[in-house]
């Protein structure tokens, strides 16, 4: 049975290939790679890691801590 899958990936500017998640394969594989003409997108997870920093600055406070004590 041929199994196609596609999974997302960037190019860094080196050429060095990127997935987006991990795979298991038991034996190497032949790939087609399609170059798209757009900026990757953030994932979710990026962009809640990139936030953090500046979510700290304002929620790290005694103010904040007094207000949610209660929890």
């Amino acid at each position: 049975m041929i199994m196609i899958r596609t999974i997302e990936a960037t190019i860094d500017e080196h050429g060095t290939v990127h997935l987006n998640e991990a795979i298991e394969l038991l034996t190497s594989h032949r790939a087609l790679v399609t170059i798209l003409e757009e900026k990757p997108q953030q994932t979710l997870e990026e962009t809640a890691l990139l936030s953090q920093e500046a979510l700290a600055e304002d929620w790290d406070n005694p103010e904040e801590d007094m207000a949610w004590s209660h929890l």
